[in-house]
């Protein structure tokens, strides 16, 4: 799990380190421009720098639902305490990457678009308004935070969802809605610990990195001048970069496996999987599969859809029948 997570950190470490890169040698030459049409021309480049910045931040939230799926596949079998090496998790995950990539695409896209129409509507306001508008824009912008929250929080099982019991997207999507149902507040409080304790972490682990920052600056530039101060910021920003990539490895893999424990609780209490998995545990069967997934279904041997029954989830156990 960390090795895949160190993989799209380093990919996006890399690439904003080459867009940060690119601001600081733009910032250094507005420093030289004389007059408004140099001005206007310097903005040019540094404008597609800072959209680049964006472009990479939304190209890693995408790759990292796609991760998320992934990274289920060896919390799910941790579960029947089955080892899953890097190979293995790949191998299994490989057949449902189209999906996986298709709700990442959604996602994405359909947050992109509410951000837009959010940026879209405060401009047409204070244009109609002007300052005034501010008494309309901060309560929608909150409404909009709360509505983003609550929504990603419905669907944020959706990855674990295509991988584990093989659906499509939309299937994925409405299973992920299903599954959450009545527990909202749980996950929240959950996924909040989470990331307050992430947060917590790399606060400190940044700690060091800036006064070890600090002390290379003073070697390598004892006595500043423009071109040193150019050379010390790039040398200290891949350096942070590269730590920050390591410590961001480490916090993603753990939120993952949050995230896949949390989709493994709900079925157990929805699904009834915790009986599944101690037939599993007692039979051994299965063992390179995915717990959970369609083929360890009882009697299900020869349907690979999940849930069985025309899509209804089951409202007792699997392997529980009633009383004849």
């Amino acid at each position: 799990m960390f090795g895949s997570a160190l993989i799209v950190q380093a990919l996006g470490a890399i690439l904003i380190g080459l867009v940060t890169v690119g601001m600081v040698q733009m910032s250094t030459s507005l420093e030289s421009v004389s007059s408004e049409a140099e001005f206007t021309d310097a903005m040019g480049p540094f404008l597609a720098f800072m959209a680049g910045t964006l472009g990479v931040s939304v190209l890693i939230g995408f790759l990292g639902s796609v991760l998320q799926g992934v990274l289920v596949v060896p919390v799910s079998r941790s579960v029947l305490n089955r080892r899953t090496g890097f190979k293995q998790m790949w191998k299994l995950a490989i057949p449902r990457i189209l999906p996986l990539l298709g709700v990442a695409a959604l996602l994405t896209l359909g947050g992109l678009l509410a951000v837009a129409a959010l940026i879209g509507i405060s401009i047409l306001l204070f244009t109609a308004m002007g300052p005034a508008a501010l008494l309309i824009v901060l309560p929608l912008g909150l409404g909009a935070v709360v509505a983003f929250l609550w929504i990603g929080l419905k669907l944020m099982l959706a990855p674990a969802v295509i991988v584990v019991e093989r659906t499509g997207v939309y299937d994925g999507l409405l299973r992920s809605w299903q599954l959450t149902k009545n527990n909202w507040w749980r996950i929240f409080g959950i996924t909040l610990v989470v990331a307050i304790m992430v947060g917590i972490i790399a606060q400190i682990v940044q700690i060091p990195v800036s006064l070890v920052s600090a002390a290379v600056g003073g070697v390598v530039a004892p006595h500043p001048d423009p071109d040193s101060m150019t050379s010390t910021l790039i040398l200290t920003t891949v350096i942070s970069t590269a730590i920050a990539a390591l410590v961001g490895s480490v916090t993603f893999a753990f939120q993952a496996s949050v995230s896949g424990l949390i989709y493994m609780d709900l079925r157990m209490r929805r699904d009834g999987l915790d009986v599944e998995l101690m037939r599993l545990m007692e039979t051994g069967s299965d063992p390179e599969g995915i717990p959970g997934g369609p083929s360890t279904v009882p009697g299900n041997t020869g349907n690979t859809s999940w849930p069985p029954s025309g899509g209804q989830f089951p409202s007792t156990p699997p392997g529980q029948q009633p009383l004849a």
